[in-house]
């Protein structure tokens, strides 16, 4: 089927917003091509521009937990709009999301709402430097934050040598107050610690990684880590951004039984309207601005439109079948998978928890960036586009994890199965 209108609708676009795009992720860049232009979405799927169906894992990028345009969600934000879409003053809205978050997650005292990801770490990290007074963060290689440039590194070529800038525009000096070290690797954590633990303010990471790709956590990691901050007086921030709410009812401190300092949200709490948040102990959340003396401010901060939506999306998650249907759902797509990649003998480390899943084209295990690193990008790129010609909308990227919603059904699973068989013999016999 044609791709047309979408290729003239990039075209143009390319001609006003840098690639094209408003965020790098949705380019087609790693996989080249031309990005699919979405005109609506319902349930478990999307329908470009061209008139396309695809079964939908991408659920824009892990908010949608409910299937997209869910009644419950769309009647909230109606219902809102009628009365204002912002005001710029605080509304009910902000306290019954509140409530919802802080009953939710033990860890979590006070919340500040702000309208991104990358909003609620960088005020993550002031906050955990106030509350400290010293400078140094920790995360880990392939673990994102957000584009704020304290997070906005990689690692230099030591283990422990301190964080070069990933992007220009990040000035080496913002950089040089980052650690980074590998994710699942408990010895080069604890060597950062004997090295500058007096100067580490906090440690910042993705319980589940899924900005590498889908990667868990090894056992006992996250436990160390809270550990090592614990006996060095540093904070532990977890960055709950893609994971608060999508594996869980609550976080996925909550399955590791580990509590954070600080905890970030984002997209599930506001069921894909901008929305994102702070929360950690009291005493550590009143050092926030009126409260205290760190400054952090918004205009659109607490939306009463992404408030309603994401309120009304926890209490669905809260008191429906959402998890159990996505359970269901998740333990036949990824049986269904491994199963025909075995079939056509092809090598691949394909993995879930919960609502999030992953597939890297790699022989070995994968546990951190290194690892991922060796997978067969070119071999991802081909799959990729096998199942978009199929009906099955991927990340256009290796390291992207993937999503599964509660209006995914027994034949989306069936459905994408019988793609991945169709597009793995096609690729076998293109060689």
């Amino acid at each position: 089927m044609s791709t047309s209108r979408s290729e003239s609708l990039h075209a143009e676009s390319s001609k006003l917003t840098p690639g094209g795009v408003n965020s790098p992720v949705r380019a087609f860049r790693a996989v080249s091509g031309t990005p699919r232009y979405i005109a609506r979405a319902a349930g478990s799927k999307i329908y470009d521009v061209d008139g396309r169906e695809y079964v939908d894992y991408v659920l824009s990028w892990g908010p949608i937990m409910l299937g997209h345009a869910a009644p419950e969600i769309v009647e909230a934000v109606e219902r809102a709009a009628r009365d204002g879409t912002s005001f710029g003053a605080p509304s009910p809205y902000e306290v019954e999301l509140a409530k919802l978050v802080v009953e939710a997650i033990p860890s979590v005292e006070m919340v500040r709402f702000v309208s991104s990801g990358t909003e609620a770490c960088m005020t993550a990290i002031r906050l955990a430097r106030a509350w400290t007074k010293r400078e140094k963060i920790v995360k880990c290689a392939g673990c994102y934050h957000g584009h704020s440039d304290p997070l906005l590194v990689s690692a230099g070529s030591g283990a422990l040598t301190l964080g070069i800038p990933d992007s220009p525009g990040v000035t080496a000096a913002t950089a040089a107050d980052t650690i980074v070290v590998p994710f699942n690797d408990d010895d080069t954590a604890g060597a950062a610690f004997a090295k500058h633990g007096e100067e580490i303010a906090a440690v910042i990471v993705e319980p589940v990684a899924g900005n590498m790709g889908f990667i868990p956590p090894a056992p006992g990691y996250l436990e160390r880590l809270r550990t090592l901050t614990s006996q060095a007086g540093a904070l532990f921030i977890m960055d709950e951004v893609m994971t608060g709410f999508r594996l869980h009812y609550g976080s996925a401190q909550q399955l590791y039984g580990i509590e954070a300092d600080l905890t970030t949200l984002g997209k599930v709490i506001g069921a894909g309207l901008p929305v994102a948040a702070i929360g950690g102990k009291r005493e550590i959340m009143e050092r926030l601005a009126p409260s205290g003396d760190v400054y952090q401010a918004g205009t659109l901060s607490g939306n009463p439109l992404a408030m309603a939506a994401g309120a009304a999306q926890l209490r669905a998650l809260r008191d429906g079948d959402a998890y159990e249907r996505i359970e269901r759902a998740g333990s036949a797509l990824i049986a269904g998978l491994r199963e025909t990649f075995a079939e056509a003998r092809v090598a691949a480390q394909i993995g879930r928890i919960g609502s999030m899943w992953g597939l890297f084209f790699n022989a070995s295990p994968v546990t951190d960036l290194t690892t991922a690193k060796k997978s067969d990008t070119k071999a991802f790129a081909r799959f990729f586009h096998a199942m978009l010609d199929r009906g099955v909308y991927l990340a256009p990227s290796q390291f992207e994890a993937a999503f599964l919603s509660a209006a995914h059904s027994d034949d989306d699973v069936a459905r994408t199965v019988s793609a991945a068989r169709d597009s793995l013999a096609a690729m076998a016999s293109a060689r």
